[in-house]
């Protein structure tokens, strides 16, 4: 546990300066941005703190988000303790250049202040983005709300540069709900927080001129095959090292993290799978279903989005009768991508539970505290009759017809 000069006063942070916070006290050596909405403060903040002298590091204002992680892999391959952070059409861009990061092996840390992708143009916060990157070779864990996007920015350097994983993070949170925000945060002092994270340890940098590397070489099919399995077995044996890095943590300040979080799931028939925000909404709405209408309902929540945790999520679901996987992102034709993988998790189980997949909240439409009731109501329903009331896919809170699918 923490002594009790690690841990500040209380201070009131919205989630964009708690993160900028914690880049400060790791003490980056280069922040390459371009600003996009709503994640501009956390960069903007980092930028101020340079300016008024409280980091010696270097910040580069880039021509784009894709010159941003351009700037740096450049930074990170030369040998610094690289971060910085983006939004939607931001990371969109950055698609291509994420691929070079992860396949370069560079422990850059990225916050994701998720936002809904275009067309139409929207700024407020919905999964899509954070979707979009599940593919790209990066870690990525998500925050529910501001003290643990302050906290998982400073994990995250931690697993990322840890010798036996080298690998990018991205850190993420809700546009707006947790971004903008004004919370009750509890941050460790500055050396606590530096002392926690350690000094950077480079690894085959470019600028060692007596160890002559190369970066980005073309391999074709000589080779690219058994680059990419040892990228991706490197990303599974990430587990061990990010269940240490949340132990030392917990060890620290108190605060437990788990690569998949559980509520009230003891005794629970029905679950709701959901992520960022409303993780903590649905924890409040199954305390009060419970007690006022009789439903054994739960929340389980992956907290590492990738490596995805799968054995952790098939184990927190043991038990339960029927469950919803909320997903916020547009499934484009499909099933959604959360709902893809629990079931990929549940599907070798000899007993599986009716699995739902509501699509909810898109663009930042608010997902109410009746609606979830709602969702545990028909779940307690599914789970009493032994099948769905209705599809498997619903829309929730749309406007017009009642949208359904697939059979």
């Amino acid at each position: 546990m923490a002594e009790k000069w690690d841990i500040q006063e209380v201070e009131v942070w919205d989630g964009n300066f708690a993160s900028a916070q914690a880049m400060r006290q790791a003490q980056i050596d280069v922040v390459a941005a371009y600003p996009i909405t709503p994640s501009t403060p956390i960069v903007e903040g980092y930028a101020k703190f340079l300016s008024d002298g409280y980091v010696d590091g270097e910040f580069i204002m880039v021509e784009s988000e894709h010159a941003a992680m351009s700037g740096c892999i450049g930074a990170a391959a030369a040998g610094g303790r690289v971060a910085t952070a983006t939004s939607s059409q931001g990371l969109a861009l950055m698609v291509e250049v994420l691929y070079q990061a992860s396949g370069m092996r560079l422990p850059i840390v990225l916050n994701v202040v998720n936002r809904a992708l275009a067309s139409p143009l929207n700024v407020r916060g919905d999964h899509s983005d954070m979707y979009l990157g599940r593919d790209s070779g990066w870690l990525q864990l998500d925050a529910f709300n501001a003290q643990e996007a302050y906290d998982l920015t400073l994990i995250a350097f931690k697993i990322g540069e840890d010798e036996s994983v080298r690998l990018p993070v991205m850190v993420h949170q809700d546009g707006f709900i947790t971004s903008h925000t004004a919370q009750n945060i509890y941050p460790l002092t500055d050396d606590a927080a530096y002392k926690f994270v350690g000094d950077y340890l480079a690894i085959d940098e470019m600028l060692d001129f007596s160890k002559p590397v190369t970066y980005g070489a073309q391999t074709e099919e000589d080779w690219h095959y058994e680059h990419k399995a040892k990228q991706h077995k490197a990303i599974l044996d990430s587990r061990p090292v990010i269940d240490k890095v949340f132990e030392e943590f917990k060890e620290l300040t108190g605060r437990e993290y788990k690569r998949v979080e559980s509520y009230l799931m003891e005794d629970a028939e029905v679950a709701i799978i959901a992520l960022g925000t409303t993780v903590e909404t649905a924890k409040m709405v199954a305390e009060e279903i419970r007690k006022t209408e009789g439903i054994k309902a739960g929340v389980v929540s992956p907290r590492c989005f990738r490596p995805f945790p799968f054995d952790n999520v098939r184990d927190a679901l043991k038990g339960t009768k029927a469950i919803a996987c909320m997903d916020r992102s547009s499934p484009g034709g499909a099933l959604g991508a959360l709902y893809n993988e629990v079931a990929s998790a549940l599907y070798a189980e000899d007993t599986r539970p009716l699995i739902t997949n509501y699509i909810y909240g898109l663009g930042g439409r608010d997902l109410t505290v009746e609606a979830i009731k709602d969702i545990y109501r028909e779940l307690d329903a599914n789970a009493k009759s032994g099948k769905r009331t209705g599809k498997i896919q619903q829309f929730i809170s749309l406007r017009g017809p009642k949208l359904e699918y697939f059979e």
